[in-house]
């Protein structure tokens, strides 16, 4: 019996080490290997190369669960996500007799509101349907720059939940099992509290803007 492939998918276009999509995708990645599955981990950027799309293709063909990790752009999916989604589809349309992957998404925003995600893992349910994925369920985290882009491990107590939602995650893909509802109950639980969240964004765009010279123009609205 062949051992289980699983092949993690990172739709930020931060470099490689840096993104908080990849610091989730990683971590959940860890747990499955944990239960005796092989892990692979791809970045989405490179489904986008023509000289690597055969290899990309040939990755999810041999997986039996796909995951994709990603950030969140307004309410929808990155066009880079989108873009990739778009190949995969048309090659899946082609191939015939192959495997059914399970496919799994997690999508992290940057505002403290889980609620902005749930447009977004309505595209990638549909999409798994229209590309002859099995829907495995998918996960929201709303308040993602906390993580800073370091390991779920050493950011402590303030990580605790969302380390604890992906353990079940885990569990429920290796046992094929439906998603806990408790796994998104605990990743919706904010990190810091939404007014402390609220203001240290507040305090990182004044100091870019400070940074880049633009201070005064913050309220500027050069459409009318």
């Amino acid at each position: 019996m062949s051992t289980p492939r699983a092949l993690l998918l990172v739709g930020s276009a931060r470099p490689r080490g840096t993104g908080n999509s990849e610091v989730l995708g990683t971590y959940l990645l860890a747990r499955l290997a944990e239960g005796g599955v092989d892990g692979e981990v791809h970045h989405v950027s490179h489904y986008l190369r023509p000289e690597k799309e055969r290899e990309r293709f040939e990755a999810v063909d041999a997986a039996d669960l796909v995951i994709l990790s990603t950030p969140l752009y307004v309410d929808s999916l990155p066009d880079l996500v989108t873009g990739c989604f778009e190949r995969l589809a048309a090659h899946r349309a082609r191939v015939q007799g192959g495997k059914t992957p399970r496919y799994f998404a997690m999508v992290n925003c940057g505002f403290p509101e889980l609620e902005h995600t749930r447009t977004a893992l309505d595209i990638c349910r549909v999409f798994a349907r229209q590309a002859g994925f099995e829907w495995a369920g998918g996960l929201g985290l709303g308040g993602g720059e906390a993580l800073g882009g370091k390991p779920l491990d050493s950011l402590g107590g303030m990580a605790r939940h969302v380390r604890q939602g992906l353990h079940l995650a885990a569990k429920a893909l290796l046992d094929g099992q439906p998603l806990p509802e408790e796994a998104q109950a605990l990743l919706a639980r904010p990190m810091i509290p939404s007014r402390v969240y609220t203001l240290l964004g507040n305090i990182g765009w004044i100091r870019a803007a400070r940074r880049l010279g633009t201070l005064r123009r913050l309220r500027d609205r050069p459409l009318p």
